[in-house]
């Protein structure tokens, strides 16, 4: 065994449950760094420029998460080919599939950020954001989407280092890039007074940071990780296997968040305090939402290695652990924000009406967050398995179709904001349902396509 598998965790052997912990303990710290930031723009924003300015990063958040959601459903897909071939120790192919996965990652962050950017009022309209929004709006989006080429290379660099179990290295970088968006918060939006297109500044030079750092480890590792710039090529037999598994995944994420945006419409209906409040309450929630994307992370790669490795009763144990893991973390984070939600919202922002908004959302929302953590961890453990169709199609027909419809009828029979905030528990309870009865029927298919075999 090399020295670069020594260095990272090995999931086919050892403690499951120390394992796990070591592994996701980094992401989970990188997740809170990262909503840390996030939250500081938010704060930032919402309490020195005004409650417009939050409305304007709001109203771009879901269209930056649509985004952000495909770049990570390809990198959580490619890490699943990733992890498969370092848990079967077949070197050469990791390689290929590497540094096809770069490549690919950057060729499209490119295309998205050229199509996107001359589109940005386009897309802003299509979420109808208010007259008084659109000029800050359109400002920071184009600057998020000018950045969006590190975005999505970070994602999938980071994803390789997982994909071998180094969550450490990815983690160190997230600390670094918040940390340099925080003071770039200050200096741009209180020293030189940019107002939102400073926080959209600061997002980006961040970004940029911190793709540095992932290709200077990758570029420095030992292995078949080892990025070699002369060997930057698609090949298009690795690339047809990451497409096959991690296209769902990107197509389940980005059309999740590209339904957030018809949600968001209803919520714009109510104006810019309603805008605010939700916003501010959605950068708390993130703070439970990210205990289920560690863990979802982590049983992802585990499940992955041991399939390649040939275990499947080791990759079964560590679905249990992981789930054990979130009902834990997830009660005690959800806790405090439940009983706290006023001054947490009054952190964002002091308008008396936008906290009486997002204290609401949290309240009817936090107390189900379990079924949303349970239906992502579930799901990426699916991917692992290799059913990654699967998880797409049940977790788009829940958390998007089941969704959609119940706001569609309850805006006709009564329309106030308190739909808003049950579409979200309705869609995580629908799609966890249908991920089950999905999972059973598929794997009744595999034993059947395996008995027409013998």
């Amino acid at each position: 065994m090399s020295a670069a598998r020594n260095k990272n965790i090995d999931f086919t052997e050892g403690s499951i449950p120390r394992e796990l912990a070591a592994f996701a303990a980094p992401i989970l710290l990188g997740q809170i760094f990262q909503n840390l930031y996030s939250s500081v723009d938010a704060i930032v924003v919402g309490r020195c420029v005004g409650t417009t300015a939050l409305a304007a990063v709001t109203v771009c958040s879901d269209i930056s998460n649509l985004l952000v959601g495909f770049f990570t459903g390809l990198s959580t897909g490619a890490g699943v080919v990733f992890s498969r071939y370092f848990g079967s120790r077949e070197d050469g192919k990791l390689r290929r599939s590497v540094h096809t996965a770069l490549l690919f990652s950057a060729l499209i962050g490119l295309f998205v950020a050229l199509v996107g950017i001359p589109l940005s009022p386009l897309l802003l309209r299509a979420v109808a954001c208010p007259a008084d929004v659109m000029d800050e709006a359109v400002a920071y989006l184009r600057i998020y989407l000018f950045g969006v080429l590190f975005t999505s290379f970070y994602n999938v660099g980071s994803g390789v280092l997982r994909s071998v179990g180094n969550s450490r290295d990815p983690f160190i970088y997230l600390v670094v890039g918040s940390a340099g968006n925080i003071a770039l918060d200050f200096f741009f939006v209180l020293g030189l007074r940019m107002g939102v297109v400073g926080v959209g500044v600061a997002t980006v030079v961040s970004q940029a940071l911190t793709v540095l750092l992932v290709i200077r480890n990758l570029l420095g590792t030992e292995g078949p990780c080892r990025l070699s710039w002369r060997e930057l090529r698609i090949d298009w037999i690795r690339l047809r296997e990451i497409v096959h598994i991690s296209l769902p995944a990107a197509l389940q994420t980005s059309l999740i968040s590209f339904s957030n945006l018809f949600v968001q419409r209803y919520v714009n209906l109510f104006g810019s305090s309603a805008m605010a409040g939700i916003g501010a309450a959605r950068k708390i929630d993130r703070f439970i939402n990210m205990i289920s994307q560690s863990l979802a992370l982590s049983v992802t790669t585990f499940v992955s290695q041991n399939m390649g490795a040939g275990k499947p009763d080791r990759a079964q144990r560590g679905c249990v652990w992981t789930m054990g893991f979130a009902a834990v973390l997830v009660t005690a984070v959800s806790a405090p924000i439940y009983f706290f939600a006023r001054p947490a919202i009054r952190l964002f922002i002091q308008n008396e009406e936008a906290v009486s908004y997002g204290v609401e959302m949290i309240h009817i929302m936090v107390p189900l967050f379990i079924f949303q953590t349970a239906h992502v961890v579930l799901s990426h453990a699916a991917r692992g398995y290799g059913y990654s169709m699967t998880a797409m199609i049940t977790s788009l027909l829940g958390v998007v179709g089941v969704r959609q419809a119940f706001l569609i009828l309850s805006m006709a029979r009564n329309r106030v904001i308190e739909n808003n905030y049950w579409a979200y528990p309705v869609g995580w309870i629908s799609a966890l349902a249908l991920l089950f009865v999905g999972i059973y029927i598929a794997r009744r298919w595999d034993r059947r396509k395996k008995k027409a075999r013998l």
